[in-house]
């Protein structure tokens, strides 16, 4: 089954309430962009390995997941 970038937006949703969510991919390289009030009051390297652990398993279907982590308070504030 190839992953497409609606599955690795839903696998993120599943386990991270999200209130931004886009992803972009070609099936092996996804690029994303989360939002999510899970990332207060966590560092940079914390917010990935939470969408990592989230991801578990899914993540052996997906070969490279770049990503952009935002809290709403840092998301509001962007351009």
């Amino acid at each position: 089954m190839k992953v497409t970038p609606d599955n690795v937006k839903q696998f993120i949703q599943l386990g991270l309430e999200c209130s931004h969510i886009h992803v972009n991919g070609d099936g092996r390289h996804f690029d994303a962009v989360i939002v999510s009030a899970a990332f207060e009051g966590k560092s940079l390297l914390q917010q990935h390995k939470l969408v990592y652990q989230v991801l578990g398993e899914k993540m052996e279907k997906i070969h490279a997941l770049s990503m952009k982590t935002f809290t709403p308070a840092q998301w509001d504030k962007q351009p």
